[in-house]
């Protein structure tokens, strides 16, 4: 380091001064170099606040300030600086700045649980942890609904999985824990977290369909997080059903039949008529069984987060997974930069229990928020622990978010600033009403970056949008996205006030599409028909400088003079536009209400009968619901 060096330097300087200029006054010698200098070292992370700055470097806050201000660095006293003017700014007070690396979050956990790796004579067999994989529509939800005996398919809307759900069950004398993942093309990251927990993916194929885009990338979601794949050939009772089709199209992909002398087990069934069931669940046992899957159930809990909502009766509802150890009421845990003590745990039947064994799904409640599905939690020491680990988290999490921070850009003008050769950093707050779907589509809209235009989710969470989302919103320059949720009353008026763009959706495909037309420079706001008011004509005034007047009665609402008209006649519009003027008696109105009379003319259309109808109405922007 710089600092070091000239450090140094200055101390070699030194102690030529005292053999060879023995002689010279001392007094010049304390003006020239101090004998023993007091040299300060700062550690500072990329960036850091003013007001931290001088706390740390025991300098005025003031006198940085202006200092900064000196250098054409106008800042206040809570503003960012980076490392680089924060090191700059140290060296004329005799202080050397060193670089502090961003502490990551697992490697706080990996801090605080060092010394408890879990022993090899303690761990006994666990149950195996299945995901189903696939296409759309190749039956996956339908095959997990045979294995389980259940009816969960016809609570899903529209018959697509949207969330995911971890169930447990039995087959013989052991138990397997199933986890389903949607099957919809957007949720390919929830698909991916999915087989990343897991021990064996069950890769259901149609035998009428065969190899699909989505059944190629569950493939190698599966291969890159290293699981034994089982191929479940569904459908087998079509009669265009054709397996070994489905067998010679999975070679390509590096997926051989056993049949075919590969390792790869292939059984057909049909979630239909329940046939082959039994046999898939053997396999699973078999594969299980070569695998040698065991955990400690005497180690410290840990394992990962499957799902995470919040519930409006009972707060945050997260779905676990242990991986290992023994998870039980009253444990404190830390997830991410959320903590709390497990104040209830329900198993996948929907009954309260009091502990969970390694690869047990459990719903639990008391955690301090909602963290993000696929976040790994662990069972820490006592509350203040979790608790300090949290902040630890969130402090970190904190300061890149400030790091990140940007000017305001919204929907509208996004392209007139693309068209201008700005690159635009498009900064974007998700709140949704599951993880599941927050995480879905803040992957599919980052996708969307490109050279022009940088999307950034600087914040996505569960539940409605709150004056928090929209604060942040206002901070970072964000538009807010809500999917299937909804704006609080006091979030609204504080968005109008702060110019935040609000956007709400139902399907995560619009948001995509919105966002995609924005930076195309085709977005434009859709509009829908309100009528406001009917009118009938009752007589027919001619006027040399206007034309035809429309003595009308107003039958009911309202009349507006900057309103359109609709000019009926036996059922047939005869005229569509705007009102050209709008007169009580003599004087010009705004608008007119029901039980009064009234003189409309029409812009350029004078073909007006007594006792046509005049529909009037305004075109509103149509909200996004």
């Amino acid at each position: 380091h710089r600092g070091v060096s000239a450090l140094g330097k200055f101390n070699k300087n030194n102690k030529n001064q005292k053999s060879v200029n023995k002689k010279k006054p001392e007094s010049r010698i304390i003006k020239s170099a101090p004998v023993e200098p007091e040299i300060k070292i700062v550690s500072i992370k990329d960036s850091i606040s003013v007001r931290e700055l001088g706390e740390k470097a025991k300098i005025p806050v003031k006198e940085l300030i202006k200092v900064l201000i000196k250098d054409g660095q106008m800042v206040s006293i809570n503003e960012e600086i980076s490392f680089e003017i924060a090191e700059k700014l140290l060296e004329g007070y005799n202080i050397i700045a060193e670089y502090e690396e961003e502490e990551k979050q697992e490697d706080v956990f990996k801090m605080a649980f060092l010394n408890d790796s879990p022993k090899i004579g303690d761990e006994i067999y666990r149950a195996p942890v299945v995901v189903i994989m696939g296409h759309v529509d190749h039956g996956k939800t339908s095959l997990l609904d045979a294995i389980k005996n259940s009816k969960i398919q016809a609570t899903e809307a529209g018959g697509i999985t949207q969330h995911i759900g971890a169930y447990q069950v039995p087959a013989g004398d052991k138990l397997i824990t199933f986890l389903d993942t949607p099957g919809h093309e957007a949720f390919t990251a929830m698909r991916m977290r999915g087989a990343q927990v897991t021990d064996i993916a069950v890769l259901v194929v149609a035998a009428d369909d065969g190899v699909m885009p989505q059944t190629i990338e569950a493939i190698n979601h599966a291969k890159a997080a290293d699981v034994e794949i089982i191929v479940a050939i569904n459908k087998m009772d079509k009669p265009s059903a054709n397996p070994e089709r489905v067998k010679q199209e999975l070679t390509e992909y590096g997926l051989i039949a056993e049949s075919w002398g590969g390792n790869t087990i292939c059984v057909e069934v049909s979630a239909l008529n329940r046939v082959g069931i039994n046999s898939l669940l053997e396999m699973i046992n078999l594969v299980a069984e070569v695998k040698e899957l065991k955990a400690n159930p005497n180690a410290r809990a840990e394992g990962t987060v499957v799902e995470a909502m919040l519930h409006k009766n009972k707060g945050s509802v997260i779905t676990l997974l242990v991986k290992q150890g023994t998870l039980k009421v009253g444990d404190p845990v830390v997830i991410g930069s959320m903590y709390g003590k497990i104040r209830a745990m329900v198993d996948y039947k929907g009954d309260r229990i009091k502990i969970a064994f390694p690869s047990t799904p459990v719903e639990v409640l008391g955690i301090s928020g909602i963290p993000m599905a696929g976040d790994y939690f662990y069972v820490a020491d006592n509350e203040k622990q979790a608790r300090q680990l949290a902040e630890s988290v969130e402090a970190n999490d904190r300061r890149q978010l400030i790091k990140n921070t940007h000017n305001k850009v919204s929907l509208d003008d996004l392209f007139t600033q693309i068209q201008m050769g700005a690159i635009v950093d498009l900064n974007v707050i998700i709140k949704a009403d599951v993880q599941g779907s927050s995480e879905a589509l803040k992957t599919s809209l980052i996708k969307l970056s490109n050279d022009n235009v940088r999307i950034k989710v600087v914040h996505s969470g569960v539940g409605s949008v709150t004056e928090t989302d929209v604060m942040l919103a206002s901070t970072t320059g964000a538009i807010v996205i809500g999917f299937n949720t909804k704006v609080e009353n006091q979030a609204r008026l504080m968005a109008d006030n702060e110019n935040v763009d609000i956007k709400l959706y139902k399907v995560i495909y619009d948001a995509i599409d919105d966002i995609s037309l924005a930076m195309k420079g085709m977005l434009a706001p859709e509009y829908e028909e309100v009528p406001i008011g009917r009118a009938e004509v009752r007589k027919i005034f001619k006027s040399s400088n206007i034309g035809n007047i429309a003595g009308s009665y107003v039958l009911e609402g309202k009349i507006s003079r900057d309103s359109s008209v609709r000019l009926v006649r036996n059922k047939k519009t005869i005229y569509d536009g705007p009102i050209s003027e709008l007169k009580r008696f003599k004087d010009d109105v705004k608008e007119v209400s029901a039980g009064y009379e009234c003189g409309i003319s029409l812009i350029k259309h004078n073909d007006i009968e007594e006792g046509d109808i005049l529909e009037v109405y305004i075109m509103k922007e149509k909200p996004l619901i």
